[in-house]
């Protein structure tokens, strides 16, 4: 080794580049392109086209979604304008409350806005790139498996397909399109696995707690939902990592430590905060994210006991009025009180909220099927037949213990989200897409590698089989888009099927492959195998020679010891088959039809996701009248409907009038009955605009879309008029508050519309006691707020406190109404009494 001593005189001479800088300069771009050592010249600038074609599904017109979610795309502006919001995720910039969930997928967004400008551009563009980069790390996954435990090209085409099949998959289309939690959700616990996938090669603690620090931070994108893996993981660490079993376990509980650090940070802070000192927790009845953390957000999503939600049990919504409170209660069937049936909120015990009812069939029913099903059947099947190509290998086997990681983890996942009882959405499921999509790479790859073998090729052809059939059952769930799309899967996939099994043998037959077999053992003029390791260039397995990289590692490295040897001891007919062209062409034409038969259904549900505009608070993928991707499901609601936004056959209104109510909302005047667009107004807390909390105008004579992609979906934004806005602007530096409004979607509307805070009285369900009654006539009397805004519906469920009714009385008795496009205000600054 070469040392430079401290008295050397360095010479730099400046002038043009030699010809070997340049040459330096073009070889790092070509080793760039061309990927690691060993790779198939074509698989690098694949996965670049493939991440590219990523890119545009999810950048394709971007923007048409507006606010998206405008509950949080509220929060991200307020930690635009204010660091205390931002710290803790404040739905305003006064800092009133808090969203329902820790803030680090807020701080992602809000650090975007204060760079570009906050819009929806600089809110929705990172989703979308962390969408790119989970199919990214899908490829590493899947390509570095089987990369080290049989070869580089079929690592290189498993991973691509893997890739491939998360890209298209519906749900994540739709979700790396928003700017809900999940997608930095789905992204760090995508990385998490294969971190301990990497810690489990040479049982590395660096990596482990690198798996901790990011579920560390998934803790702090979506509470408890970023364990889900953890059981899991450990089991499987714990069972197939080499080493001894003590350094295991004192490994995993280092990467328990790295969690709590990871997660506790922020928890600290906020536990310490006096809470007069901060924003009040958003989702929680004391004011505690503890609480919310083990109780809202956490077994209560479980057991459905949910405190302040309105998902589990009997639901009813109160519908507040100057002359008190009109309450429609919803019994566990979804049946109001002497009205017919329109649907539910929420399940009962049991049933679920917005997701179908309970139990493993959950994910494949109408409301969640065409989010994320359409592989799910073929994935469990190469999961059981990957690990049988696994072999009876050692206990430490990489290739079995990272199928174990990647298909536990999808299977504890499927578990909690098939049978938790409380509020469960469709879109919760971009979660298990890279878990599938990894799981069926590596599974399929390794199949695919002992194709030979009968049950190998029957395991592929069950996958495609029953892909095929399943993907014509959720086509058929939409009847009237593209009928003739279920065919074209079923035909397809019938073919690939049978090619996959048989296909072998009829290449051998039409090709004299029978002679060959009879002969024995084919080899080549010197001795060496057609397509063995030999005639490809590449050294036998389990040996060690220089130059060759097998998994990205050091030149020279050696193969694990179980390595299969890639077709040294096939057999003459199957040499044959395998080396002909006409047996390689029969093989990728199976090959490509499979992939069409799985791919087609949610490519094409992809592409109808990616040019519908979404909004709201439960948006859903796949074609417009699909609603939840489930069979068309009849309107909710007829022309000018009944309220209309519950799941369910459809309560036909007239003139927008509430069932059984002749379209007069209690305690209103004239002008209270429905109107042409289905508008009725009251008092404090009445609904305005014909929308729900928060919630869109319902146009005469259209079918109420609050279910279907691209329609207003339930519990969406307000949408205040030009001259609701000047009035709101004005004199707004003024207050800490231009506004109050009940339900953080309703305030969420006005805040985003006019640039300024508004205070969400009750939270997101309106149900949150903040602020009390007192605390409000504080800030009243210290001139903090300016307006009452009268309107939205307070839900309640399970013991949820009604500080909008309380409000609302109050506001009513002591300030004069005036209505502005049919929504009532009120001026905090000119009491009446």
């Amino acid at each position: 080794m070469s040392t430079i001593s401290p008295s050397s005189e360095v010479v730099y001479e400046v002038g043009p580049p030699d010809a070997a800088t340049a040459a330096g300069s073009g070889g790092r771009f070509r080793r760039w392109w061309r990927g690691p050592e060993g790779d198939p010249r074509w698989a690098r600038p694949s996965l670049l086209g493939l991440l590219v074609a990523a890119a545009v599904l999810y950048l394709w017109d971007l923007s048409a979604s507006g606010w998206a979610n405008s509950f949080y795309s509220a929060a991200v502006q307020a930690g635009t304008k204010s660091w205390e919001a931002m710290l803790f995720g404040s739905l305003d910039a006064g800092n009133a409350i808090t969203v329902d969930k820790p803030p680090a997928a807020l701080w992602v967004m809000e650090i975007s806005g204060r760079i570009f400008g906050f819009s929806s551009w600089s809110m929705l563009v990172p989703q979308a790139l962390m969408g790119v980069a989970t199919c990214g790390v899908v490829y590493a996954a899947v390509k570095r498996v089987l990369t080290r435990t049989h070869n580089a090209t079929i690592g290189a085409v498993a991973g691509l397909l893997a890739a491939a099949a998360l890209a298209v998959t519906p749900v994540a289309v739709l979700m790396f399109k928003f700017n809900n939690p999940d997608a930095l959700l789905t992204l760090l616990l995508t990385l998490a696995v294969y971190a301990v996938v990497r810690a489990q090669e040479h049982g590395s603690t660096r990596w482990l707690l690198l798996a901790g620090t990011l579920i560390g931070f998934a803790f702090l994108t979506k509470t408890l939902q970023a364990f889900l893996i953890l059981p899991a993981l450990t089991a499987v660490y714990l069972s197939t990592g080499p080493g001894r079993f003590l350094r295991r376990l004192w490994q995993i509980l280092a990467a328990g430590a790295a969690i709590v650090v990871s997660a506790g940070w922020w928890i600290a802070i906020v536990q310490l905060t006096p809470a007069s000192s901060r924003p009040y927790v958003g989702g929680s009845q004391h004011n505690s994210f503890l609480e919310l953390t083990f109780g809202y957000n956490g077994f209560g999503r479980l057991t459905g006991d949910e405190t302040g939600s309105v998902g589990g049990g009997p639901q009813h919504f109160t519908y507040t009025s100057g002359q008190g409170n009109f309450v429609q209660f919803f019994g566990p069937n979804g049946a109001t009180q002497g009205q017919p049936e329109f649907g539910r909120i929420g399940g009962g015990p049991g049933g679920g909220g917005f997701g179908g009812s309970t139990g493993w069939s959950r994910m494949f029913g109408d409301d969640i099927g065409g989010q994320i099903s359409w592989l799910l059947p073929a994935a469990l099947v190469l999961f059981v037949f990957g690990l049988w190509a696994a072999g009876r290998a050692r206990r430490d086997d990489h290739a079995r213990s990272a199928l174990l990681a990647w298909g536990l983890s999808l299977l504890s996942t499927l578990a909690v989200f098939s049978y938790m009882k409380g509020i469960f959405h469709p879109y919760y499921t971009i979660a298990l897409a890279p878990l599938l999509a990894v799981t069926a790479g590596i599974g399929g790859g390794l199949l695919w590698a002992r194709r030979k073998e009968i049950v190998a090729r029957l395991g592929l052809a069950a996958a495609v089989a029953i892909s095929a059939w399943w993907g014509f059952e959720l086509l058929a769930r939409t009847p009237n888009w593209n009928a003739w799309l279920r065919f074209a899967v079923a035909g397809l996939g019938a073919i690939a099927a049978v090619l996959l099994v048989v296909g072998p043998m009829v290449a051998t037959r039409l090709r004299g492959g029978a002679r060959t077999a009879e002969n024995g053992t084919q080899t080549a003029p010197g001795g060496v195998m057609p397509g063995s390791a030999a005639s490809e260039g590449r050294p036998p397995s389990g040996s060690a020679v220089p130059g060759w990289v097998p998994d990205g590692g050091a030149a020279g490295s050696t193969p694990p010891a179980d390595t299969p040897a890639l077709d040294a001891t096939t057999t003459g007919a199957s040499v044959a088959t395998e080396n002909t062209a006409f047996g390689k062409a029969l093989r990728w034409v199976a090959l490509a039809l499979g992939v069409g038969t799985a791919l087609l259904g949610p490519a094409a549900y992809a592409v109808a996701t990616t040019e519908t505009a979404h909004s709201g608070s439960i948006p859903s993928a796949g074609p417009a009248g699909g609603g939840f991707g489930a069979r068309s499901i009849p309107s909710f609601g007829g022309p000018g409907g009944a309220m209309g936004f519950f799941p369910g056959p459809g309560q036909t209104g007239q003139n927008g009038q509430l069932p059984g109510m002749n379209g007069q909302a209690p305690g209103g005047s004239q002008n209270g009955q429905g109107g042409p667009n289905g508008q009725f107004q009251g008092g404090p807390g009445t609904s305005q605009n014909g929308r729900r909390p928060g919630g869109s105008q319902h146009q005469a004579g259209q079918p109420n879309r609050a279910f279907s992609p691209g329609g207003n979906n339930l519990l969406d934004a307000s949408k205040p008029s030009a001259q609701i806005q000047a009035m709101l602007k004005q004199n707004a530096s003024s207050y800490r508050w231009v506004a109050a409004a009940i339900g953080a979607q309703n305030a969420a509307g006005y805040q985003l519309s006019t640039g300024d805070p508004v205070m969400a009285i009750g939270g997101f369900n309106g149900s949150d006691p903040s602020p009390t009654l007192a605390q409000f006539q504080q800030y009243v009397a210290q001139h903090k707020i300016h307006y009452y805004i009268g309107g939205g519906i307070g839900m309640q469920a399970n013991g949820g406190a009604d500080v909008g009714g309380e409000i609302g009385t109050w506001v009513k008795a002591h300030y004069a109404a005036q209505t502005i496009d049919n929504v009532t205000f009120y001026d905090l600054t000119a009491p009446t009494s």
